[in-house]
C-alpha cells in the first residue's frame, strides 16, 4: 500500500510507521512483466551454474591452485551469492500483484547485497596488485603471493567486507520511517530508502562522500596497478610474451571496467538525477549483467580454465584424448 500526502497528514499525530516498502521501478501490465521474467530467469539460472562450473573448475584442478585462480574461484562464489540477494526478489516481484518488501527484509537486502558487493570490490583490488607483483617482479612473486597469505587475503576481503557495512545498516535500523512508503528502484538501495526516513536528509550526502571516496579509492589502485603493468609488458621483447601476459591480464581488466564502471555511474553522482527508467537500467547493469558476463570472460579469455572446465564437465572425454596423445 502507497501512504499518500494525505494519509501522512491525517497520521501525524498517531507515529504511525512504515513497515514494508513498495518497489515501484517494476513494468506494470502482465504480459511486460512475463516479458522480463523468463529472460531475468534465465539469467539468474546462468548466473548460477556459470560461476559455479567456474568456481569448481578451479577447486578440482589441481594445476590451477594457484594465488590468481584461487582468487577468481572466490570472485565466482561472492557472485553467486551476490545476485542471489536481489535477483529472486525481483523475480517473485514481477510475478506478484504486491510488490513489496518488509522493513527487516529491506535492511537484510541491502546489507547483504553492499557486503558481497563490498567484498568483491576489495577481491578485485587484491587480485590488481597480484598481477601487479607477478608481471612486475616475476621472481620475487612466488616468494611474496604465498599460498597462505593468498587464502588470508581472500578471507580478508570477505571478512571486512561484511564487518565494514554493519554499522551503516544498524544506523538506518534506528531511522524512523513514518511517510511515503515507495521505492523508486527495482530492490533496496542505499539512497532511495534513506529519501523514505523522516529525518533530516544532509546525511544522505554524507553517505554519498563515504561510498564514493571507497569507490575512487579502489579504482584508482586498480588503475595505477595495471597501468604499471601494462608499461611493464609493452616492453617485453617477445611478441608471444606481450600476447601471453595481456591474455592473463585482459580478463581481470574486463571485469574490472564492468563491475566498477556500472557502479561509479550508480553511486557517483551525488545531487544529479536521471530518469526513473535509466536508473533501473542502471541497477541492472551491475546487479545481473555484470555478474552475468564474468563467468563469460573467464571461461573464454583464459586457455587454461577452459581445459579445466572441459574436464569438469567431461572428464571421460580430455582422459581419452590424453590417452591418445600418448
Amino acid at each position: 500500500m502507497i501512504v499518500t500526502a494525505s494519509e501522512m497528514t491525517v497520521r501525524s499525530n498517531q507515529t504511525s510507521t512504515v513497515t514494508e516498502f513498495l518497489f515501484s521501478g517494476f513494468p506494470q501490465g502482465k504480459d511486460s512483466c512475463l516479458l522480463f521474467f523468463i529472460p531475468l530467469f534465465v539469467i539468474y539460472i546462468f548466473i548460477v551454474i556459470g560461476n559455479l562450473i567456474v568456481f569448481f573448475a578451479v577447486r578440482f584442478d589441481v594445476r590451477l591452485h594457484n594465488p590468481m585462480y584461487n582468487f577468481i574461484s572466490i570472485f565466482s562464489f561472492l557472485e553467486i551469492w551476490y545476485t542471489t540477494a536481489t535477483i529472486p526478489k525481483m523475480l517473485s516481484n514481477l510475478i506478484s500483484e504486491q510488490r513489496t518488501i518488509s522493513l527487516i527484509g529491506c535492511l537484510l537486502q541491502m546489507y547483504f547485497f553492499h557486503s558481497l558487493g563490498n567484498s568483491e570490490g576489495i577481491l578485485l583490488t587484491t587480485m590488481a596488485i597480484d598481477r601487479y607483483v607477478a608481471i612486475c617482479n616475476p621472481l620475487r612473486y612466488p616468494t611474496i603471493m604465498t599460498p597462505r597469505l593468498s587464502a588470508q587475503l581472500s578471507a580478508g576481503s570477505c571478512i571486512f567486507g561484511f564487518i565494514v557495512l554493519l554499522p551503516e545498516i544498524v544506523w538506518i535500523s534506528t531511522l524512523p520511517f513514518c511517510g511515503p512508503n515507495q521505492i523508486h528502484q527495482i530492490f533496496c538501495d542505499f539512497e532511495p530508502v534513506l529519501h523514505l526516513a523522516c529525518t533530516n536528509t544532509s546525511m544522505i550526502l554524507i553517505e554519498d562522500v563515504i561510498h564514493a571516496i571507497a569507490i575512487i579509492f579502489a579504482v584508482l589502485i586498480i588503475a595505477l596497478s595495471y597501468i604499471r603493468i601494462i608499461t611493464v609488458i609493452l616492453r617485453i621483447p617477445s611478441l608471444e610474451g606481450r600476447r601471453k601476459a595481456f591474455s592473463t591480464c585482459a580478463a581481470h581488466l574486463g571485469v574490472f571496467l564492468m563491475f566498477y564502471g556500472s557502479v561509479s555511474l550508480m553511486y557517483l553522482r551525488f545531487s544529479a538525477t536521471f530518469p526513473p527508467i535509466l536508473d533501473t537500467a542502471i541497477a541492472l547493469m551491475f546487479a545481473v549483467l555484470a555478474p552475468f558476463f564474468n563467468p563469460i570472460i573467464y571461461s573464454l579469455r583464459n586457455k587454461d580454465m577452459k581445459i579445466a572446465i572441459k574436464k569438469l564437465l567431461w572428464p571421460q572425454k580430455v582422459s581419452n584424448a590424453s590417452a591418445s596423445l600418448c
